[in-house]
């Protein structure tokens, strides 16, 4: 989706990518403290070249809307989405990822999380949103349930990193779920 809109809370903000957010999302791709979380592990961090067609790509998407996560203070620490917008049948996979470590356990991925669902119910009127995590990683399932999103499944042994197999957790709520608490 073309995305010019700011989202404002308490301690963050949510702005659209930018080309010169490339070099941090490179930075955090390359620790694998961040990526054992996420879809890119074990496919090695991309290039600054590439990660900027990655921008220009996404920010003429039609089917996702991206934006990036900034302190109060501007400063860049991850990156939040909905993919997949499907607004026939009114639903998007979430995804948000803090790369800056110095920033984790702070709520701060918590009220970005928050900030998209109430922008993908109230702006985009869709009627559910679903995401997928690795099953272990625990923190974020908390998370995601103190903002409303219900385990709905599993999908057993999704993924393989290192040679092992692992589950991956479907969680999702729906628009009345969200309205009814916020």
């Amino acid at each position: 989706m073309k995305n010019n809109i700011v989202l404002k809370g308490k301690l963050v903000n949510l702005r659209p990518l930018s080309i010169k957010d490339a070099p941090n999302f490179c930075r955090w791709f390359e620790d694998e403290e961040v990526t054992m979380f996420i879809s890119l592990r074990g496919r090695g961090a991309p290039s600054l070249k590439q990660e900027k067609e990655w921008i220009k790509k996404n920010q003429r998407s039609k089917d996702n809307a991206y934006f990036c996560i900034d302190t109060k203070e501007h400063e860049h620490i991850g990156s939040v989405s909905l993919m997949k917008i499907d607004l026939i049948n009114k639903n998007a996979e979430f995804g948000i990822s803090i790369g800056h470590k110095k920033y984790w356990g702070q709520g701060m991925g918590t009220e970005a999380t928050r900030l998209m669902l109430n922008y993908g119910f109230k702006k985009l009127k869709l009627h559910r949103i679903y995401l997928r995590v690795i099953a272990y990683n625990f923190r974020a399932q908390r998370t995601y349930e103190k903002c409303g999103f219900i385990r709905e499944g599993i999908q057993r042994q999704q993924v393989c990193f290192d040679g092992n197999w692992h589950d991956m957790v479907l969680m999702g709520i729906l628009r009345s779920e969200w309205l009814k608490n916020n």
